[in-house]
């Protein structure tokens, strides 16, 4: 017997006023393993949403990070929403320090109200 498994929500990628989608730039200038491995976890949230720790963090309502350890020990953050069973990637950038620079956070939130309509 065949299982099918099939995707819980779709990705698409947030585009700007200007057409702009910035997460997808930001993937095209990484490396080919790092871009494999940011897709890999964006998939497993996509097959299997919802998901929790380690994987995937709530930052706040409607607000949630994909958390990637990628190459040379560094840490790559995705933050997405969701709305109507799609994934929508608002933000990345590699992490440098423990804690969320507060500019990454806000980029992130801004494009998620705009998505919203807040």
């Amino acid at each position: 017997m065949v299982q099918l498994i099939m995707k819980v929500i779709n990705v698409n990628f947030y585009q700007s006023a200007s057409g702009n989608e910035p997460v997808k730039e930001w993937l095209k200038s990484l490396s080919k393993e790092d871009k494999r491995i940011i897709g890999e976890d964006i998939k497993t949230v996509e097959y299997g949403w919802p998901l929790g720790m380690p994987l995937v963090r709530k930052l706040e309502k409607d607000l949630w990070e994909v958390r990637s350890d990628i190459t040379n020990k560094e840490i790559a953050r995705v933050f997405f929403t969701v709305l109507d069973g799609l994934m929508v990637l608002l933000h990345a950038f590699k992490k440098k320090s423990q804690k969320t620079p507060p500019n990454e956070l806000e980029i992130a939130k801004n494009r998620r109200d705009r998505v919203l309509k807040r």
